[in-house]
C-alpha cells in the first residue's frame, strides 16, 4: 500500500459509509462509473474483495473490515492536517511555541505556565528565551509575551500590563549617589537591546565616560549590580528578586513599557493559540501592580 494515495482511500471510505455506489457517487461529486472502476481497479490490484455485493447494496467484507478501519485513521489524520495547515484545529490541544525575555522567563511566567498546564493539560508550551525578536512571519515562534511600545502591523496583540523600570545598585553605592557623588560606576545594555525604551533611557541619561560593563540581558545585568559593578537601570520585578539591591527611588518607575502578548494575526484565531493568549494576558493583568514595582 506504500505507493496507494489518500484518494484511492476516499472512494472505498464513501462506499462503506454510504453503502452504495450511488451515494457514495452524489457524496464524492463523481459519476456512478467513477466508483465502480476505482473500487474494481483496487481490488483486482491488491487481491482484496473489500465489499460484498448484495441487490440491498455494499456491506464490507470480512477481509474489507480492518482495511477500511485502517482508511478511516488516514482520513482523520488527512482532515487534522488540513485543519492545522489552515490553522483551524479545533482542539485545545498540540504544542505553542512562547517566546519571551529573560525577565519574563525568570520571574512570572513558570508559575503562569504551571497553572496554565493544570487548566490545559493538553497543550505543551514551548518556551523560548531570547531577548532578539524572533520572527512570528516565519513561524520561529507562535506567541510573543514582550515589553514595547506598540506592534508591527502583521502582529496582533492584547495589552496585558505595564513594566516598571528603576535604578538599583549595592547599599553603598545608592547611598554615594543619593549623597550626589556624579562619578560612581553604570551598567548598561549592550548592542542588541540599545534600540529598547530602556536602552534608550540609558543612552540619554548616563554619561558614556561612566559606563564600565554593558550585556545583552536584563537577568546578567542584575547580577553584576548583585557584584557591586555598577548602577543599572533594571525591570523592578526582576531586581526585587535580588535582596541585595537597593532602589534609588520607591515612590515611582523611572520609565514604563506597556508588556503585549502578541500573535501572527494569521495565526490569531488557531484555538490552543488564543487560549494561551488570553491566558498570558490575564495571568499578566492580575499581576500588573507587581510588574509595574509597586510594593
Amino acid at each position: 500500500m506504500h505507493n496507494q494515495n489518500w484518494d484511492d482511500l476516499r472512494f472505498l471510505l464513501a462506499v462503506a459509509e454510504a453503502g452504495s455506489v450511488n451515494a457514495a457517487s452524489s457524496r464524492l461529486k463523481v459519476n456512478h462509473a467513477t466508483v465502480l472502476r476505482r473500487i474494481k481497479a483496487f481490488e483486482a490490484r491488491y487481491g482484496i474483495e473489500v465489499f460484498d455485493r448484495s441487490a440491498r447494496g455494499y456491506r464490507t467484507s470480512a477481509g474489507g473490515q480492518r482495511l477500511i478501519v485502517a482508511a478511516k485513521a488516514v482520513e482523520q489524520a488527512h482532515q487534522a492536517l488540513e485543519r492545522l495547515i489552515s490553522g483551524q484545529d479545533s482542539a485545545y490541544r498540540g504544542s505553542v511555541r512562547l517566546t519571551s525575555t529573560d525577565t519574563f522567563s525568570s520571574t512570572v511566567l513558570p508559575g503562569m505556565l504551571a497553572r496554565f498546564r493544570q487548566l490545559q493539560p493538553l497543550i505543551n508550551v514551548e518556551l523560548q528565551t531570547t531577548n532578539a525578536h524572533l520572527s512570528l512571519s516565519r513561524l520561529d515562534a507562535d506567541l510573543t509575551v514582550r515589553p514595547a511600545l506598540a506592534l508591527p502591523d502583521n502582529l496582533r496583540g492584547i495589552r496585558a500590563a505595564t513594566l516598571g523600570f528603576a535604578i538599583y545598585g549595592r547599599r553603598n553605592l545608592i547611598a554615594r549617589l543619593r549623597g550626589g557623588d556624579q562619578t560612581l560606576p553604570w551598567l548598561m545594555t549592550g548592542e542588541l537591546l540599545q534600540d529598547s525604551p530602556p536602552g534608550r533611557w540609558m543612552a540619554q541619561n548616563i554619561p558614556q565616560q561612566l559606563v564600565v560593563a554593558l550585556a545583552d540581558s536584563f537577568l546578567t545585568l542584575s547580577h553584576m549590580a548583585v557584584a557591586g559593578l555598577g548602577l543599572v537601570l533594571l525591570p523592578c520585578c526582576l531586581a526585587m528578586q535580588q535582596v541585595e539591591l537597593v532602589r534609588l527611588n520607591d515612590d515611582a518607575p523611572v520609565m514604563t513599557v506597556e508588556i503585549w502578548v502578541a500573535v501572527h494575526a494569521d495565526m490569531a484565531e488557531v484555538p490552543r493559540i488564543r487560549e494561551t493568549q488570553r491566558f498570558l494576558a490575564a495571568e499578566l493583568a492580575a499581576r500588573d501592580k507587581y510588574l509595574l514595582g509597586n510594593y
